[in-house]
């Protein structure tokens, strides 16, 4: 009952902001907002220098993790598994300090960085030494470090510990001196209470019935970011442009060059068409990259149009990189940080990264046993599971642009209750 409450009390607020009218001078509401004659300002109405200071620390931990992912052996490999938490986190501190109209940008730039990074080593890393680039790499390591001391601790988790003054004085600094967050903290105070009222952070609690279908959402996402093959093109980047007959260097300059415009572009595009619709084309595109890549390797084990094939292997490669770092490389993080409640984010967030480092290793084990087996076939599977992967988009995954954290894990948990 309290949290049936709870919900219809989002959504009378979500109808009266609908209502609210800017008549052009800076009041917002029916009449004139006077604040000691100062204009207030709507909390999620721009970006503060301490939330994009915030957001600019958070992209340390992921372009670090670009750079790294670059490398293939299996104790690099654990290295990522142990950025991956890191970014993770970032994620789910991105998404509880930024206001919906700004939350799936920042949050996309964010986990960009790791296309950034692996753009950049890719670049570079033909050109200077092992060693300079790993000096490279630990520079974002200390920004991020020293970064640490100057941002302020999200808001929703100050108010879940308790600490009412820290969680109004850390959400007034994010939003600015002008803004007016009392609408805004007292939604979030109240669905914070109504949670830990009635359960703990535990990993038990994750298997509540009216958690199923985000658990379906949030383990889905994550494998289908990475059953799709991308560890695959990843640590093997180099011997699939070598079979494929084409120099390595080559390969990854241009890689380099494609992946840092579709970055920019599904960033810049996530609030405006939606979370859905930017992951639905990236899988798409993921599904024909992998099947041109496979479709050129059947060409060349039947010695059939060698000159195509050779483009046809590139044209692969780039279309699914390209397509991976529009969309699937962030938007799964983002949609995970943003579905679940606070009273089991902790939890969720971990069997989630849990169920990505296991399906990660899988695919970098299992790679190598189905190149030998069918160069072709490898990647026709890969086409299949990202085929899947469309359909499991298109029919469960939620869209939540433009709506706070608390209205979507609202209206989520209610659909099985």
């Amino acid at each position: 009952m309290e949290e049936e409450v709870v919900r219809k009390s989002l959504l009378v607020k979500q109808e009266a902001s609908s209502n609210t009218v800017d008549n052009g001078n800076g009041h917002v509401g029916d009449g004139a907002n006077n604040n000691g004659g100062a204009t207030v300002r709507p909390s999620d109405s721009s970006a503060t220098a301490i939330l994009v200071i915030s957001t600019i620390v958070a992209a340390c931990g992921a372009f670090t993790g670009g750079s790294v992912a670059v490398y293939s052996s299996l104790a690099e490999n654990g290295i990522i598994a142990d950025l991956g938490l890191t970014v993770a986190e970032g994620h789910v501190y991105l998404a509880e300090i930024t206001p919906k109209n700004l939350r799936g940008g920042f949050m996309s730039i964010t986990q960009s960085m790791t296309g950034y990074g692996s753009s950049l080593t890719y670049l570079i890393g033909s050109i200077i030494s092992w060693r300079t680039l790993a000096i490279i790499g630990s520079i974002p390591c200390i920004l991020m470090f020293l970064g640490l001391f100057l941002i302020p601790e999200s808001p929703r988790w100050l108010v879940k510990i308790g600490k009412q003054r820290e969680f109004e004085a850390a959400l007034q600094r994010l939003r600015g001196v002008d803004a007016d967050t009392s609408q805004e903290a007292s939604d979030i105070k109240d669905y914070t209470d109504n949670l830990q009222q009635n359960s703990d952070d535990k990993i038990q609690n994750l298997f509540q019935r009216k958690y199923v279908h985000l658990l379906i959402v949030g383990v889905g996402l994550m494998l289908v970011q990475v059953l799709g093959g991308l560890y695959g093109f990843l640590f093997y980047m180099s011997e699939i442009f070598n079979s494929a007959g084409i120099s390595s260097t080559v390969g990854y300059i241009v890689l380099a060059v494609t992946l840092i415009p579709s970055i920019f572009l599904g960033a810049s595009l996530i609030d405006k068409l939606g979370r859905r619709t930017i992951l639905t084309v990236s899988a798409m595109g993921n599904c024909l990259g992998c099947f041109l890549t496979g479709l050129a390797y059947l060409l060349q084990d039947h010695n059939w149009w060698k000159g195509i094939s050779h483009i046809l292997a590139l044209v692969g490669v780039l279309v699914y990189m390209g397509s991976y770092s529009f969309g699937m490389v962030s938007i799964p993080w983002i949609t995970v940080s943003e579905i679940f409640p606070i009273n089991v984010k902790g939890s969720a967030g971990t069997l989630c990264n849990l169920v990505n480092w296991f399906a990660s290793f899988f695919v970098s084990y299992t790679f190598n046993f189905l190149f030998e087996w069918s160069s072709a076939g490898t990647f026709f599977i890969y086409s299949s599971i990202c085929g899947l992967g469309v359909l499991f988009i298109a029919k469960l995954v939620p869209e939540t642009k433009g709506r706070t954290l608390e209205e979507i894990q609202s209206s989520l948990t209610d659909i099985l209750q």
